[in-house]
């Protein structure tokens, strides 16, 4: 008998693998953390398996995700990501992940890492929360309205609440696995 999973991954190996091994389990580790952060703002207005898709492009496209090397990002490195066909070409999105970067440095400078300052608004513990079906998930909360507040406070861009708590949910700052689905206690 197959596992339960949530309804919002099946049918697409690629959704139902990321849902098995990646989605809702608790990172602390500040080059992930930006990862998803990066892929959560290409995400805004898209569906997240346009993103998981084009992840590999972008981990190429954006230097693995280096925080350090996209901060420094000139104007022909903007234009060439602007003309790579693998990512999402949105001259928005590309400046705000070159902006973001150098928010998260300072962020980190601040508080030791981005992993202290992101948990630390869910008291560093994981919310878990009971649903019955992936439909009845909020697309935002009161924790997700403060952090994109305080982001948006601190110069970062395309970090709306909802984007936030999309990133919450991927992160595992919040267990939104379904109570029936088999990574709901895993995780």
């Amino acid at each position: 008998m197959p596992k339960q999973k949530c309804g919002w991954c099946l049918g697409d190996p690629l959704y139902e693998s990321y849902h098995d091994n990646e989605w809702g389990v608790p990172l602390h580790d500040d080059q992930l953390l930006f990862e998803f952060l990066v892929l959560e703002t290409f995400q805004a207005g898209l569906s997240w398996i346009t993103i998981l898709r084009k992840r590999e492009n972008f981990r190429i496209a954006f230097d693995n995700f280096d925080y350090k090397i996209i901060a420094t990002y000139n104007e022909a490195k903007r234009e060439e990501l602007l003309q790579n066909a693998g990512i999402i070409r949105n001259k928005l999105k590309v400046n705000s992940a070159i902006v973001n970067a150098q928010k998260f440095i300072e962020i980190q400078k601040e508080f030791g890492n981005f992993d202290t300052y992101i948990w630390s608004f869910v008291n560093n513990t994981p919310i878990k929360n009971n649903w019955k079906n992936h439909k009845d998930c909020p697309a935002t909360t009161e924790i997700s309205d403060k952090i994109s507040k305080d982001l948006k406070k601190r110069g970062f861009k395309f970090v709306g609440s909802t984007v936030m708590y999309a990133f919450m949910q991927a992160t595992g700052m919040v267990n939104d696995h379904i109570a029936g689905c088999f990574r709901y206690e895993e995780v």
